[in-house]
Formats: C-alpha cells, sequence, structure tokens
C-alpha cells in the first residue's frame, strides 16, 4: 500500500583543507536506490594510485592511529571493490595524474548514510601507497589524509596524522532532502 511518501535522499560532504597541499571535497549521496554515490577532487597527492578507504573509527584525536580498520560490519575478508568478499569500507584506489589531482566518482552500495550499517562518523582515508586489492601485492600503507562523516553541522579541528605528519582542516555537514 503506497503512503504517498517518498524515501529521502541524503547528502553529506567532506571538506579538506590544511597546512599542507593536499586539499579537496568530497560529496556523498545516498539515493533512494540505497546506493552512495561519491564524487569530488583531491588536490596535492603524489601522482598514481592512493588506496580509498573508510576506516571502521571516526576517532581522529590520535591522527591515523585512532581510526581503526577499514569498515567491516559483516566480518569479509579484504578486497576490491567489486569482489563479492570485501569490506564494506574497501573503496580500491583512486588516481592522482601528473598534477597531482584524483577526481573521485564511486557507486557504492556498501557505504550507506543510513541505517544500521551508516558510513557517517566514520573516517574517510586516502592512503599515500596503493591499495592491494586483498591480492598481497603490495607490503605496507602510510596514511596521508583521513575525515570524517558526521551529522555536526561546521564542525571543524586540527589534527595530526603521525605517519606522514600531514596536517589539515576538516569541515563536514550533513543534509537531508525529503521530497513529497
Amino acid at each position: 500500500m503506497e503512503t504517498g511518501a517518498t524515501k529521502a535522499t541524503v547528502k553529506a560532504v567532506a571538506l579538506i583543507s590544511g597546512a599542507t597541499s593536499v586539499k579537496g571535497s568530497l560529496h556523498f549521496v545516498q539515493g533512494p536506490n540505497g546506493v552512495t554515490h561519491v564524487k569530488g577532487k583531491i588536490t596535492g597527492l603524489k601522482p598514481g594510485l592512493h588506496g580509498f578507504h573508510i576506516h571502521a573509527l571516526g576517532d581522529t584525536t590520535n591522527g591515523c592511529n585512532s581510526t581503526g580498520p577499514h569498515f567491516n560490519p559483516l566480518k569479509k575478508d579484504h578486497g576490491a571493490p567489486s569482489d563479492n568478499e570485501r569490506h564494506a569500507g574497501d573503496l580500491g584506489n583512486i588516481v592522482a595524474g601528473p598534477d597531482g589531482v584524483a577526481e573521485v566518482s564511486i557507486a557504492d552500495r556498501m557505504i550507506p548514510l543510513t541505517g544500521q550499517h551508516s558510513i557517517l562518523g566514520r573516517a574517510v582515508v586516502v592512503h599515500a601507497d596503493p591499495d592491494d586489492l586483498g591480492k598481497g601485492k603490495f607490503s605496507s600503507f602510510s596514511l596521508i589524509l583521513i575525515t570524517n562523516l558526521f551529522y555536526y553541522k561546521d564542525t571543524a579541528y586540527w589534527y595530526k596524522c603521525t605517519q606522514k605528519y600531514v596536517y589539515f582542516k576538516l569541515s563536514v555537514l550533513l543534509e537531508n532532502n525529503m521530497s513529497g
């Protein structure tokens, strides 16, 4: 039975700026079909592949050391975004061109902004190195960029990512669009 109500489109925006050359914004939009689209641009990266993940914790009080492992509510093994067996937070690699700019465009059902397995309040991490996509090709990660998605409006603070000594300021916003 139809009630006339429509599902909400939920949006979150992470704005990244600070003392390093790494800057950018990521826009997360979850539509009524449950797919979350991530679009944005990150500048100031070294050219090449960079692992891109949602980590389990949004706690950045100790920089990279406090974000925890990849977000993995279903207790799966590490994998590529196209794999059936993967952490929810495994978003693969983004590519920074020779100019250090990465254009991000991802659509994924495993990173909802609402519900039991919401990514809101968790850390979004861009690694200095490529992700091995669960194939064991790369031996280590250096975290260079972390941001959080929160319900709070105009949240801003500084923190240090100890592995690379990268500082930046974070502002985030969540918006709900209801129609009908």
